[in-house]
């Protein structure tokens, strides 16, 4: 179990350090609303996470045998993270004057939590890390009930901590904040939320092609 649970350690490792849309949103949330709220966001990341590891391993077979489903996920995803991405590049900041800092309008933790959910939710290609990682867990003859449960306590434990750590790194860099910077930050995070929705716009649409292409050369 030990062994399962250092592999899984490593995997998680990998996984937390690609750079993505939870990347950017976990670092501007918190700046902006503190480390407590993103450790809510942080949760909610890790939800989904969790409902992907339970799908996945369970019917690793059904989506293999569903590619429709990476396309609606994708066009769906795309429409979340281009509307987070619109809503942060014109969200307003507020500026006390007794404050040498500068302080955002904080969302509510059950908001924080559900952008969270929803950003790396509806990401079709957390979707295809979780389904690549139940088809390698599925190779593995020598693991047993215990061990796959702790591989999967690996990877997600190791992917929360480091996202609370990373939570905990963007809030030491506050009081260095000005507005300015904010502003910009708020921007530059919204750019990269709508690229990635963008991104899934076209992973969905060339997705839908081929499988079109599919089935036109197997109906002839």
């Amino acid at each position: 179990m030990i062994q399962a649970l250092l592999e899984g350690v490593s995997m998680g490792l990998i996984l937390s350090a690609m750079i993505g849309p939870v990347f950017f949103a976990l670092i501007q949330n918190s700046i902006a609303a503190g480390f407590r709220n993103t450790a809510v966001l942080a949760t909610g990341i890790f939800l989904s996470d969790l409902i992907y590891v339970v799908i996945t391993y369970f019917s690793v077979s059904i989506f293999a045998q569903n590619p429709y489903f990476e396309v609606f996920l994708g066009y769906g995803g795309a429409l979340v993270l281009v509307g987070f991405g619109v809503s942060t590049f014109f969200k307003k900041t507020v500026h006390r004057p007794n404050s040498a800092g500068i302080d955002m309008i904080k969302p509510k933790k059950i908001t924080a939590f559900f952008k969270g959910f929803s950003i790396n939710g509806v990401n079709p290609f957390v979707l295809l890390f979780w389904i690549s990682i139940a088809g390698l867990v599925s190779l593995k003859d020598d693991f047993t009930s215990g061990d796959v449960f702790m591989y999967y306590l690996g990877v997600l434990m190791t992917v929360f901590l480091i996202d609370l750590l990373k939570a905990f790194v963007a809030k030491q860099l506050k009081p260095f904040v000005t507005p300015k910077f904010m502003v910009n930050m708020n921007r530059v995070v919204a750019v990269v939320l709508v690229f990635f929705g963008i991104r899934l716009i076209l992973f969905a649409y060339e997705k839908h092609l081929l499988l079109e292409d599919l089935i036109v050369a197997f109906l002839k």
